[in-house]
């Protein structure tokens, strides 16, 4: 999937459409300080934590459709 805009439905849509539909999401998450460069760009102060959230989604059949990182403050 190239476009950023896929249609109705985004990302999960097309992915059932080609028989890959996910069914089921992993997710790894942990506390931690950020990086020097991810507090500039998240524009947080000094010493506020962020989460980071590994997400996979997976078909019926176990195969990783998606890996998603996410990193909120």
């Amino acid at each position: 999937i190239t476009q950023e805009d896929t249609g109705p439905g985004g990302t999960y849509a097309r992915l059932a459409e080609i028989g890959a539909k996910p069914v089921r999401f992993v997710e790894e998450l942990r506390s931690r300080m950020p990086s020097r460069e991810e507090t500039e760009r998240l524009r947080l102060s000094e010493g506020t934590p962020v989460v980071e959230i590994y997400r996979t989604a997976l078909t019926e059949e176990g195969r990783a459709v998606e890996v998603n990182r996410m990193l909120l403050d």
